[in-house]
């Protein structure tokens, strides 16, 4: 009797990850394994760091059965470099890490930046600077926005919500091969560890057309006769060719970020005090203003969903009318600076409430609005 193979047994050809919309109650890893699969992906390319192990073992549990497949590296620069040959081979792929290995990625996703190569990223921010710190922390926007040498031409997506870690890993496929940018979905320890419900569901049930992979080398045909050559440079000799790459990189980008940007906002119209926050510390800024405002106070928030590119036209709509604002994060500052760039020639000035490294609560940030707003800080 001839033995059947892992995949053979257990596989389920021609079935759907996810068919109908179903309530579910997971860890944030587990919601992004299922995010990639419902978005289609074909392969992921990873090595274990915490706190983004359990994606990797998650999807190599849940791939074998609908056809997926999935190569475990030496380390995270092979991960970056092999998503990239995934990607040129025409595949939806992906990988994910954190931490130290965010630092080794730049490397290929600098490559990938060059090349305008559609990989897909997903970050579980960790503590530092350390390569051995597993704990939360908002401490990797800078290099996830602008790792690397370059000039950042990158998507970051700050998700709060194990609901947005599902439709944004989606939605980061679609905006990967669309504009043709890196594409990083951002999450953080706490997200990926902690569980809470969601709604999980097939996006083309609710509309999503996705966008499809193509090879982008080895196409059939004679380069320059049958089809047009490729262009996938990722070197130059000469200053005036890089210039000229990049000038267009550049433009496609700027012509690309209104589409992309995305941000939220609540009761800004007429505020005293707009609070700025991104990611799980947004959940805590949300609830505390909207206490806040409840009883009468006015204030309001602003939250961007894309820190590259960041939505500077709503952030300068949202703090039109402010007398000042405050920006929220668990870093030191890292929010704050692009918050700084994109309202540069305002005259409200911008507090802080900085704690690398530490969970915020609600009851921290009200307390913090109703100083500024009695005046007893500034």
């Amino acid at each position: 009797m001839q033995e059947q193979s892992f995949r053979e047994v257990f596989a389920l050809p021609g079935v759907k990850p996810i068919e109908e919309e179903r309530k579910v109650f997971m860890t944030g890893n587990e919601v992004v394994a299922w995010g990639a699969l419902a978005a289609g992906a074909e392969i992921m390319y990873g090595y274990p760091i915490t706190p983004q192990n359990e994606i990797m073992h998650y999807w190599t549990r849940l791939a074998p059965r609908f056809g997926k497949k999935f190569l475990q590296t030496e380390d995270e620069l092979a991960a970056g470099f092999t998503t990239i040959g995934g990607v040129l081979a025409g595949k939806r792929a992906f990988t994910a890490t954190a931490g130290p290995g965010n630092v080794l990625m730049q490397e290929p996703l600098s490559m990938a930046e060059a090349m305008r190569i559609p990989v897909v990223v997903v970050i579980q921010q960790r503590g530092g600077p350390s390569t051995a710190t597993v704990i939360y922390s908002q401490q990797e926007v800078t290099l996830t926005c602008f790792g690397g040498n370059g000039e950042g031409l990158r998507v970051v997506y700050s998700t709060a919500s194990h609901q947005e870690l599902f439709d944004y890993t989606i939605k980061a496929f679609n905006t990967a091969w669309r504009h043709r940018f890196p594409t990083f979905v951002l999450g953080d320890g706490y997200q990926a560890k902690m569980r809470e419900p969601l709604t999980v569901y097939d996006p083309g049930r609710r509309g999503i057309e996705m966008a499809p992979p193509e090879p982008l080398v080895g196409k059939p045909g004679m380069p320059g006769v049958d089809r047009p050559p490729a262009h996938l440079r990722n070197a130059f000799s000469v200053e005036e060719e890089l210039f000229a790459a990049l000038e267009k990189d550049l433009e496609d980008y700027e012509r690309a970020a209104p589409e992309i940007a995305e941000a939220a906002s609540f009761n800004t119209a007429g505020a005293d005090l707009l609070v700025v926050a991104h990611g799980i510390v947004f959940r805590s800024v949300a609830e505390a203003v909207r206490e806040l405002a409840g009883r009468g106070a006015r204030l309001g928030y602003f939250r961007p969903i894309t820190l590259r590119p960041f939505p500077r036209a709503q952030l300068r709509e949202a703090a039109r009318e402010a007398k000042q604002l405050l920006v929220v994060e668990s870093a030191y500052g890292q929010l704050f600076r692009l918050v700084l760039e994109n309202l540069y020639g305002s005259q409200a000035p911008v507090r802080t409430l900085f704690r690398p490294g530490m969970g915020i609560t609600p009851e921290e940030v009200a307390e913090a609005c109703q100083a500024l707003l009695d005046g007893r800080e500034g």
